[in-house]
This record gives structure tokens, C-alpha cells and sequence, in this order.
């Protein structure tokens, strides 16, 4: 069974190389996407500090559907190019966001979300596999540290999935 370890870092780059070990234990061996992505969450989620949501919208084919996450409840459904996440999807590009009321395509899921960073999750063939999407009730939370370092934890969980990956299990 896995045993997480406290997070003992006190810089970004710690925090994020820390936590990335922990993942890539938490995910190994496991082939079940959703049973990995919901684990990834709660790791995340107790983790890291000031953030109130963390989680995955998933591809199906036409737009992104909320899938495990950690928070109150989201957004089901979020179409290609509508909001952070919809534009992370369809640009396949990280989107950070100082500040949400501010971003004029932002999709209001939770009112106490002040900033947001959202990660593309791509196949090696290139295709979507849906965004992880992290919220934060401070503005400017997220920064270029959290950029590369949710950028190398969302790489851990991309090499667990492609392992796993059955069918849109």
C-alpha cells in the first residue's frame, strides 16, 4: 500500500520534485485512469498549499467532462475553447491566470476561485486526453515555478495513463 510522506520542501521546485516522486509511487502499477486520476487529485489537492480545487475534465470526442477531482462540486461539462480550461484544450498550451474576474472567457464554478492554472493533457500520439485544472482562492497564486512544476507532475500522470490506457478506461 501506498504511504505518502509529508511534503517537507519550502521552494516551489522542492515542493514540485517532491511531489512527483510521490505520484510517480502513487501511480505505479496501477492501470485504471480513473482510479489513478483520482488518487493524483487527492495527492495534489493535500499537498499543495492555498488551492481549493484541483482536478481533471476529460476529453470525449466533442468537449471536456468534469472527472475525479477534489473541491466542491464543478462544472460538468466545459466546451472546447470556453473558459481557462476549454481554451488549455483547444490550444494544448498551459494557461495560468492571475486573476479569474479579470480573464474574459472564464467559466465560473466556484465563486471563491481567484486564480487558476490549467495543464493540457496530451497522448505521446498527440491527441487530448483533457486538462488538469488547479483553483485558488488568492490572486496570482500560480507563477511560472507552478507552470513547470504542474507541467512535471502532469507528466507523471500522462506516463501512468498511456500505460493504463484502454479504451477510454
Amino acid at each position: 500500500m501506498f504511504q505518502s510522506a509529508p511534503i517537507t520542501a519550502t521552494d516551489k521546485p522542492t515542493l514540485y520534485a517532491e511531489l512527483a516522486q510521490q505520484a510517480r509511487g502513487l501511480l505505479h502499477g496501477e492501470q485504471s485512469l480513473v482510479a489513478n486520476a483520482a488518487n493524483f487529485a487527492a495527492l495534489a489537492y493535500h499537498a499543495l498549499p492555498d488551492i481549493n480545487w484541483c482536478g481533471f475534465y476529460l476529453f470525449d470526442g466533442n468537449e471536456l467532462v468534469v472527472g475525479p477531482f477534489q473541491g466542491r462540486p464543478a462544472c460538468i461539462r466545459i466546451a472546447l475553447g470556453r473558459g481557462v480550461c476549454g481554451i488549455a484544450a483547444e490550444t494544448r498550451a498551459t494557461q495560468v491566470v492571475a486573476d479569474v474576474a479579470a480573464h474574459p472567457n472564464h467559466v465560473y464554478c466556484d465563486s471563491a476561485s481567484r486564480s487558476e492554472i490549467v495543464v493540457p493533457l496530451l497522448r505521446k500520439d498527440g491527441s487530448l486526453l483533457g486538462v488538469w485544472d488547479v483553483d485558488s482562492p488568492s490572486l496570482a497564486r500560480f507563477d511560472d515555478a507552478d507552470r513547470a512544476g504542474m507541467e512535471v507532475l502532469c507528466g507523471e500522470f500522462m506516463r501512468a495513463a498511456e500505460r493504463g490506457w484502454v479504451g477510454g478506461q
